[in-house]
């Protein structure tokens, strides 16, 4: 790892104490303790200091890190059980996490981009690790993480070893370098999903570190191709969105893959073309990738001709979703599939109805583009939107449209991306056909 000047853990923990209804959550799982749920505390600590929480009785309750820029104010390690944090803790979980990723890893046709640890879901709140090959992507939610940096690498080269590692920040470390604020949302912008977008490169609080830096290993020159269940895509994790690909789809795509032969397939949002490149191998005989970005749409191009010689059943459209599906409708232009993956539309509770209405949209416009037994596939990635509340919502748009839903399939989170808390649950696809 590169010589960096990241600051040191205090040697004096933070003792807290806590309210009963964050004692009870904590109990019941929860990974995070907020501002409002602490009582008392011996001192103020920095950023990254192991703070250790303390139950009623004062018996020992739990350790986390530390983030007093944050209303999550600890993001919790461990439960009950005491524990020294350092490299040995974090390999003792990075290895139960590779642990559980050993039927993916396995499986044939072999898959060589899967999340490695999924954050509060796999016991290391505030922190993603990502595998594209042999490139490993750490991305930060939270500065808590920075004076752990070190510790965190070595884990990693111990138990799962990378060739590269390169290390993204989540977009409040360039918002306010210097106050660290940060956000655990999903990071999909709503207008677009840009693909390959120049890193801002800010260098907080002199640490040396910046978005996209190599931690470990060579630069790179050139978009990383790795392998999903035998399909061959390329990944910017440098500046692309999240760690350069959405990973949390792969079992979508599959099914997808299972249900598009013969059929004509309008992949809606479809960054650098998932979907897309899975129905196309499952034998549709026309795709078309629909995004904002052109970069992204010029990825999904090569992804394409990555997998197949014949390009030709592809076309990409640069464009505003809601516009250009409107303007479907208006030529008559149908699908025997539509596929619609947006960005998340609510991001806190406030944003929760304007997204619904968004969902609806959405639904309405795909039906109306469907042909006669066409199949609609929505998804949703927000976990400010209940997964009943959802799946209710697309059914109730597609009835008002004239075109009722008959259920395939419901799906949620993949192998990789396990659900440990119930803020962590997010994703949650509807496969339907359409009367």
């Amino acid at each position: 790892m590169k010589n960096l000047n990241l600051p040191s853990v205090s040697k004096k923990n933070i003792a807290i104490q806590i309210t009963n209804s964050a004692e009870r959550a904590i109990r019941q799982g929860h990974p995070w303790l907020f501002e409002n749920g602490i009582t008392q505390q011996s001192h103020q600590g920095k950023t990254g200091d192991l703070a250790v929480i303390f139950d009623k009785k004062r018996k020992f309750l739990g350790i986390g890190l530390y983030d007093p820029s944050s209303m999550i104010r600890v993001r919790i390690l461990r439960v009950l059980k005491p524990a020294t944090i350092g490299q040995p803790f974090f390999e003792e979980k990075l290895n139960a996490a590779n642990q559980r990723r050993a039927p993916l890893r396995d499986a044939t046709p072999k898959t060589t981009g899967y999340r490695l640890l999924n954050g509060e879901n796999d016991g290391m709140p505030g922190i993603i690790i990502d595998r594209y090959a042999e490139t490993a992507v750490i991305k930060l939610y939270t500065p808590a993480w920075v004076p752990h940096l070190r510790d965190v690498v070595g884990a990693l080269e111990s138990i799962s070893p990378a060739k590269r590692v390169v290390l993204r920040l989540s977009g409040s470390f360039n918002k306010n370098p210097k106050g660290f604020n940060h956000t655990t949302e999903k990071e999909k912008s709503i207008s677009s999903k840009p693909s390959y977008k120049k890193s801002n490169q800010i260098k907080p609080s002199g640490f040396g570190l910046y978005d996209g830096m190599i931690l470990v290993g060579e630069k790179l020159n050139a978009p990383i191709i790795f392998r999903e269940n035998g399909l061959k895509f390329e990944v910017d994790p440098i500046h692309g969105q999240k760690t350069g690909f959405f990973l949390d789809q792969r079992d979508n795509r599959a099914r997808v893959e299972a249900l598009a032969k013969g059929k004509r397939v309008l992949n809606v949002f479809s960054y650098t073309g998932g979907f897309s490149i899975y129905a196309a191998r499952g034998g549709a005989k026309e795709v078309v990738s629909l995004d904002a970005s052109q970069p992204a749409i010029d990825a999904a191009k090569r992804n394409f001709s990555l997998n197949f010689e014949n390009t030709n059943r592809h076309k990409g459209v640069v464009g505003d979703a809601f516009e250009i599906m409107s303007q479907m409708k208006k030529q008559n232009h149908f699908f025997d599939m539509v596929i619609i993956d947006p960005p998340s539309f609510a991001h806190n509770k406030s944003q929760i109805d304007g997204a619904l209405r968004a969902y609806k949209k959405l639904t309405r416009l795909g039906v109306s583009i469907l042909a006669p037994k066409g199949v609609l596939v929505q998804a949703s990635c927000s976990s400010r939107v209940d997964t009943e509340l959802f799946f209710d919502t697309v059914h109730l748009a597609a009835r008002q449209a004239g075109r009722p839903l008959i259920e395939i399939e419901r799906s949620s989170h993949a192998l990789d991306h396990p659900i440990g808390y119930p803020e962590g649950e997010y994703l949650k696809c509807l496969f339907a056909d359409v009367r």
